[in-house]
């Protein structure tokens, strides 16, 4: 089980990620394989033979001419052997003194054939021979220790052994083209729907139009999972548009309720049950749009390009205004695609609550092209590390540090409407400890 569970992680770490090269790589390694299979086979078997049976013929007749040349070694011997040689055998045959043959010299990387052409070659002469297939681009030279003499036979190389081996090279390189292209081609066509559709469920899941373009089209599996994610995000689409009338019509009536309060206290005399009357109806009506806020999210409102520095500039002058010390800086692009106002409400929440419990504020925005991330630092109490994920759960209020209830009633909802703006957006927010000693806020979103 580990060894398959150790291939498994070897083959997850080597092969591409995306789907469209995973699919190159399942159609072109069986071709490959297949090809190299044919190859080694054809090389071995088909060529091999051939030139076992082109060398045998070659060395039957320079055995043969070994043989006359022993029986009659005189000078008009050897003119009429050389001309039986040339007119009969197409072989050009040259004897040569009596002299050591040359060294062997290197053979080619794939010296398979001339191994096999030296071998039947040295079988049928049984003299010592010396072979150089490497020396003349269209003859194989071959010489031959006589006892009295060297015989020296040049023969084409068509005649030794199978020379077309890159005809067959050429064909399997060719074909493999042919079937790579044929795959590029068919997975290019496959594989574009389903971008297609990851396009949009992933501007869906931003809170962004569509592609414009966007079509159920592609393989069967591809076009049931399209048409699954068009009923699913008007299912969606259904639920939140019922949702936003229901709370329009939730709020509109308590709006009128707390209005009416004001109204009936307005004509009261005033005195302490009054003005202590009074806060509780404020409290209320802020308590109330925190919670509309918080459930409905701002997910109506569609993207558009927005000036991050002078978003910032206007948080850092909201900060200075509650008497704290705050500095703006920016990098990269000014503008990212966001919801402004629910944007706006996110980073608001964080450098409100940082106000309300620091002295100095760092706001530090950094945009690569693709994503944004903005950065809020301050130098107050903090929050302990095992409790910064509790914040972000709605109603919660801390006791300690920058307890949200300890200053202006808060409803303990700020923290989860910000991620919830931050995650419709696609990106998330986090807490960690400040470099000013206090904390951190980081908003991550794909811009």
């Amino acid at each position: 089980m580990s060894l398959k569970r150790g291939v498994n992680d070897f083959l997850e770490r080597v092969m591409p990620k995306g789907l469209y090269a995973r699919s190159l790589i399942i159609i072109i390694a069986p071709v490959v394989l297949l090809q190299g299979v044919v190859a080694f086979v054809f090389m071995e078997r088909h060529y091999e033979l051939v030139t076992k049976r082109l060398a045998t013929a070659v060395g039957r007749d320079i055995a043969a001419l070994v043989e006359l040349r022993g029986s009659s070694p005189s000078p008009e011997a050897e003119d009429r052997l050389e001309r039986i040689a040339r007119e009969k055998l197409s072989l050009q045959v040259e004897f040569l003194p009596l002299q050591p043959l040359p060294p062997a010299r290197p053979k080619p990387f794939f010296n398979i054939l001339d191994a096999s052409l030296l071998k039947e070659i040295s079988d049928e002469v049984e003299r010592p021979i010396w072979v150089d297939t490497v020396g003349r681009s269209n003859l194989v030279e071959i010489r031959v220790q006589l006892d009295d003499a060297v015989m020296k036979v040049l023969a084409k190389r068509s005649q030794t052994y199978a020379s077309n081996s890159h005809i067959f090279l050429i064909w399997m390189v060719a074909a493999s083209a042919v079937l790579l292209a044929i795959a590029i081609v068919f997975l290019q066509k496959q594989i574009r729907p389903i971008l297609a559709l990851s396009e949009a469920a992933e501007a869906f899941g931003r809170g962004r139009e569509g592609p414009p373009d966007f079509k159920v089209k592609g393989a069967r599996e591809v076009r049931l999972a399209a048409e699954s994610f068009i009923d699913m995000k008007r299912r969606i689409e259904r639920a939140m548009e019922q949702r936003t009338t229901m709370l329009a019509g939730v709020s509109h009536d308590l709006r009128t309720i707390l209005t009416r309060f004001r109204l009936q206290l307005a004509m009261l005399e005033d005195g302490p049950e009054t003005e202590e009357l009074l806060r509780d109806v404020e409290e209320m009506s802020r308590m109330l749009e925190a919670y509309m806020a918080f459930v409905r999210g701002d997910a109506g409102e569609p993207a558009a390009p927005t000036d991050i520095p002078t978003l910032l500039d206007e948080l850092k002058r909201s900060a200075e205004t509650h008497g704290a010390k705050a500095s703006v800086e920016t990098h990269g692009p000014s503008s990212a695609m966001v919801r402004p106002d629910a944007f706006r409400r996110c980073l608001q929440n964080l450098v409100a609550n940082a106000a309300r419990y620091a002295r100095r504020i760092a706001i530090t925005a950094v945009h690569d092209g693709r994503r944004l991330e903005v950065r809020i630092d301050d130098d107050g109490p903090g929050i302990p590390a095992d409790k910064r994920e509790e914040v972000f759960r709605p109603f919660l209020r801390l006791d300690e540090a920058r307890g949200q209830d300890e200053k202006g009633g808060s409803s303990g909802l700020g923290l989860a409407i910000t991620r919830d703006i931050a995650r419709s957006h696609g990106g998330d927010v986090t807490l960690e400890s400040s470099p000013l000693g206090g904390l951190r806020a980081v908003v991550r979103v794909p811009a």
